[in-house]
């Protein structure tokens, strides 16, 4: 009997050490798998701040100062940072969220120092295949007074930039001309490449690309001179039309230094001799330089309301109307459109049919009707000169303001174009694009 007694002892003594371990084993399980997770929570932290930290210590770089600012209400002194200001723009102005594009969902960025890389994008490209907009330390110079900036050497003085005798008597040889000296205007398929998708006509709204316009642009194409110093005057407006905007003692540095910088290419230089030739202005240079300051970059009302617009932002920048249904007007440059894509706010939906029975677009075209959406709303009809220089722009507009009609038949290299200029009163330019006759 007390054997049998002890022998039960020892089972029981036995079960509640094997429940031990077990508990033990079970105790030691949680242990190791906590630990687990602590090192895949510290593995994904140290991932985090890594690329964090990389982001931080991106260097910018030192050449020639292009940057691809993100606000439209900078205004900062000092180091002058801007920041995408889309979502305050609400809280500012109380304007209505729009909603995310058709069959979209909310499209997130993700900034490396300020940059624009757009994250979960309908139309993604590899970023080695669509150049992303930078921001350099030299940017920060054009808020200097322009007396106290550098430029560009100009134009070689083995270029003529006299008008002829058939150019003064005819407003299409002239524009030509200025095709031909536009040094800076870059080349299909060596500096850029663009894909245009299908096409579509004015009324049809689906979107026929899928994939961007732009599938890359050249590095250094940006980083001209003239080209450089365009862009940083991107961000120097309220897109919302009808609000007053607000011009800083910077803002006006970077129009002056813009003006210098273009006034000494081929094509500033001739239109001015075309102008004075003409008898149209009666001024040396430098008057010249502050009529071209005040023509484009001089606020006038629209919307309503006095010092809202300028030819500058309508033309090149563009405006949202908010009366009634959105819509966008002006936005005539390849370079804001560019810009806008990388970062994300612009959706390209395809090439407008020509007018006229013809060759379709393509990677080489220079003169293009598209459709886009800017920030959800849509643009059905908009004519760009492609991969031109701002100099050509200005003077080929200027020109046709001064010289032309609200029509302007004119050839441009291989193109025939109606250059549409509308008027602000007597001295002012309402609206100015391209729109492709062939």
């Amino acid at each position: 009997m007390e054997g049998l007694i002890k022998g039960l002892i020892n089972v029981a003594l036995d079960a509640v050490e094997g429940a031990g371990d077990r508990e033990e084993r079970r105790n030691q399980q949680t242990t190791s798998q906590e630990e687990e997770d602590e090192r895949s929570r510290a593995t994904w932290a140290e991932v985090v701040s890594s690329k964090s930290n990389d982001n931080q210590a991106e260097p910018h770089s030192t050449g020639a100062a292009y940057h691809r600012p993100t606000s439209w209400d900078r205004k900062e002194e000092g180091e002058g940072r801007r920041k995408e200001k889309w979502d305050n723009d609400e809280e500012k102005y109380n304007k209505p969220h729009h909603p995310p594009r058709r069959g979209q969902q909310e499209e997130s960025e993700e900034r490396k120092d300020e940059d624009w890389q757009t994250v979960g994008n309908k139309k993604q490209h590899h970023p080695a295949s669509h150049g992303r907009p930078q921001k350099y330390e030299a940017w920060q110079g054009y808020k200097k007074p322009a007396s106290e900036q550098n430029y560009s050497e100009g134009t070689l003085h083995s270029i003529n930039t006299e008008p002829t005798r058939e150019e003064l008597h005819d407003l299409s040889k002239a524009c030509n001309r200025l095709w031909d000296l536009d040094q800076n205007r870059l080349v299909p398929g060596k500096d850029y490449e663009i894909n245009v998708g299908e096409g579509k006509k004015v009324y049809d709204k689906g979107d026929m690309a899928r994939e961007k316009l732009f599938t890359w642009l050249s590095d250094d194409a940006l980083r001209k001179p003239t080209m450089s110093r365009f862009c940083a005057l991107l961000d120097n407006y309220n897109p919302h039309e009808g609000y007053k905007e607000d011009v800083t003692a910077q803002d006006k540095h970077e129009q002056t230094s813009f003006i210098e910088e273009i006034s000494r290419t081929g094509p500033i230089k001739y239109v001015f001799r075309y102008l004075v030739a003409k008898g149209i202005l009666n001024c040396d240079y430098e008057e010249f330089k502050r009529i071209l300051i005040s023509l484009w970059f001089n606020l006038y009302g629209r919307g309503g309301t006095s010092g809202s617009s300028s030819a500058f932002e309508h033309v090149f920048v563009g405006e949202i109307k908010n009366r009634g249904e959105n819509e966008i007007s002006g936005f005539h440059n390849w370079i804001q459109f560019y810009l806008e894509e990388a970062k994300g706010t612009v959706d390209y939906q395809g090439f407008i049919f020509p007018r006229r029975r013809g060759e379709l677009p393509d990677s080489e075209t220079q003169v293009l009707t598209v459709q886009f959406e800017w920030h959800g709303i849509l643009k059905s009809v908009s004519s760009t000169l492609i991969g031109v220089s701002p100099e050509f722009e200005i003077a080929l507009y200027t020109l046709c303001y001064f010289v032309g009609r609200e029509d302007n038949q004119v050839n441009l290299g291989p193109y025939s174009v109606n250059i549409k200029c509308y008027r602000m009163g007597n001295d002012k330019i309402g609206s100015v694009f391209p729109i492709a006759e062939n």
